[in-house]
């Protein structure tokens, strides 16, 4: 690892020295460029994951200085206020590409309830909780609802008139029946992230039912059968609908009453983000989508649907955060000002043993459980924190992205929990339960997947862009749009993203791997450099739970059963599944635009 970031710091500087600028009716199934990047790889686990130090105020004043105005857009053929009309995304301080100024993407632009006047749909209101017992049946509707953002109304989605969606608690080992309604203008279905449910409800359209058209509705069958954080959203056109709303958290109670130390208060961060120009939404592609490069970024934190979270909390209290990102593509590197912080669990599970952590890097759809301590009195920020690379400049910077806020007051809290929050525990279940995977930890790969990209048609600058962008260094992580231009102009017609079988030579939905029930399963992905814009993946498994047992060949020493994990650039990542769940799923990149530019693929899994 510090081989290759000090190949990816020497390449910057190559790059410095260069100089390199570089209709109502719903969807069917940059310049050159700047992309900001942290120079640190970032892998599936916290331990994994380089710790990144907070920006001090000086330093973040200091970047804030060095960066050029605001760039002057005035001149370029995109000015069109009309909110359903395509119109230049928002550059920041990106100059634009010569030759792009009247370019468009190849497909007709999108917004829900186009034309219409937002106070026609009923204002959404804050989630609430619903708490379901074995056997209860519950009703989850998708609707279309008028929002406020920072003083400004659209019409977005909700579940149950909410946002987010209403979160679902319920005891381990339980079963909940679902009734779900479609009652928005889209076809959809419900996919209920990271469960290892019956097969028949995991809400894959094609694959383990048919769409929900508008007006119609479909029953779902929930098994819990794991402790912790979970999610639902839509599983088609994630792109549009999970942006616009649709998601919600599934909470597993255990019955152990230790399953967590003791601490003050439990609260839920879920994370997310929007793209708003002063026109308003910016409008998603009909028929395919945009910004299939690197995935829609928002330009707008929404923490709960909110862009104002605030805590208030005494003085000594520990609060367990539980995160999930639910953007569309947007790594999250999450920091608590000066509050320590240990990482707790993640998807499917606690880590074997917990361990402090200054920052939790965390991917779309990936979840984790982390304990924090307020010890002194006033305003304690959460942030999201990255160091940022400008092309343009050719320079690193830190970025800072601020999420909310943790009021801490001056009265102690009721009870101190100090003393087990300064213990890391070890998790002996959970020790035991991997016990029995470890001697297949060393052993070679069963199968290997590769990941790459093909485009087409793509405008020639943008095309010549890429090429002389390739070969000069390889950022193993995207943590911003900085080729706003250029992203949005691609769309799910031009770009392919590739998980590749090199033993068949199959890719994507082509791939059909069979397994039986009970089988150990070790996945080697190789994340090709080599490809003319590669990009970190978070790779999700379907309806099985799994262990990234190394990366680049190093061993992980804390482990913790996932569901999703990134897979960054130029890595290999070595995941070792376990077979439990018999049915056809899906292994797919969780970056929205991805996954419906091709990256998905299907495996089974049959009884014995």
């Amino acid at each position: 690892m510090e081989a290759r970031l000090r190949r990816y710091f020497a390449a910057a500087v190559t790059v410095a020295a260069v100089g390199l600028l570089v209709q109502s009716q719903g969807p069917s199934a940059e310049s050159q460029q700047e992309r900001r990047q942290s120079p640190e790889p970032g892998a599936e686990s916290q331990q994994q994951r380089p710790e990144r130090p907070v920006p001090s105020a000086q330093s973040q004043q200091a970047a804030a200085q060095q960066q050029a105005p605001p760039m002057d857009h005035s001149m370029h053929k995109m000015g069109s206020v009309d909110p359903m009309a395509w119109r230049m995304p928002p550059m920041g301080d990106m100059p634009m590409m010569p030759g792009l100024d009247d370019e468009v993407p190849p497909v007709d632009p999108w917004l829900p309830g186009a034309g219409m006047d937002p106070s026609m749909f009923p204002e959404a209101r804050p989630n609430g909780i619903i708490d379901a017992e074995d056997g209860e049946r519950i009703e989850l509707a998708a609707s279309l609802v008028r929002r406020t953002l920072d003083g400004r109304t659209y019409v977005m989605y909700g579940y149950n008139g909410q946002y987010p969606g209403p979160m679902i608690r319920a005891p381990r080992g339980s079963t909940v029946i679902v009734d779900f309604a479609n009652r928005i203008d889209l076809p959809t279905t419900v996919h209920w992230h990271g469960l290892r449910l019956d097969n028949r409800f995991d809400g894959v359209p094609g694959l383990t039912q048919a769409p929900v058209a508008p007006g119609e509705s479909f029953r779902y069958e929930l098994h819990f059968r794991d402790s912790g954080v979970y999610w639902y959203h839509p599983h088609m056109r994630e792109d549009i609908q999970q942006d616009l709303g649709l998601y919600g958290n599934l909470m597993v109670s255990p019955p152990e009453p230790d399953y967590y130390s003791p601490v003050n208060r439990e609260e839920v961060l879920i994370l997310d983000d929007v793209l708003i120009d002063d026109a308003g939404l910016m409008p998603y592609g009909a028929d395919s989508p945009t910004h299939t490069l690197m995935g829609r970024f928002g330009n707008v934190m929404l923490v709960n649907g909110t862009t104002d979270y605030r805590l208030t909390v005494r003085r000594g209290e520990v609060v367990r955060f539980y995160l999930t990102n639910v953007a569309n593509t947007r790594t999250f590197n999450v920091t608590f000002g000066g509050a320590r912080v240990k990482v707790v669990a993640s998807d499917v599970s606690k880590f074997e043993r917990e361990q402090w952590v200054d920052s939790v890097v965390i991917a779309p759809a990936e979840r984790y459980v982390v304990e924090a301590r307020f010890d002194d009195p006033g305003e304690v920020p959460i942030e999201n924190t990255i160091q940022a690379i400008n092309h343009f400049r050719g320079e690193f910077y830190p970025h800072v992205d601020h999420l909310g806020t943790v009021v801490v007051g001056d009265e102690r809290a009721a009870e101190d929990h100090g003393d087990a929050f300064d213990t890391l525990r070890t998790n002996e279940d959970v020790v035991t339960d991997i016990d029995a995977y470890r001697p297949h930890f060393d052993r070679e790969p069963d199968h290997r997947l590769e990941l790459v990209l093909r485009t087409e048609n793509l405008p020639l600058p943008i095309v010549r862009s890429m090429e002389f962008e390739k070969g000069l260094y390889v950022p193993p992580m995207e943590w911003n749009d900085t080729m706003p231009m250029m992203n949005w102009l691609a769309t799910g017609k031009q770009v392919s993203w590739v998980l590749r079988d090199p033993e068949t030579g199959l890719e994507n939905m082509d791939i059909h791997w069979q397994f039986r029930l009970g089988d150990v399963v070790k996945i080697r992905i190789f994340n090709d450099p080599t490809t003319i814009h590669p990009m970190n993946h978070p790779v999700h498994v379907h309806g099985q739970r799994y262990l990234v047992v190394s990366t680049d060949g190093v061993p992980n020493e804390h482990l913790v059963w996932k569901d999703t994990a990134i897979v960054p650039v130029a890595s290999t990542v070595d995941m070792l599944v376990d077979m439990s769940n018999p049915g056809d799923w899906m292994l797919h990149c969780h970056i929205a635009e991805h996954l419906h530019a091709g990256m998905m693929m299907k495996f089974s899994v049959s009884e014995r």
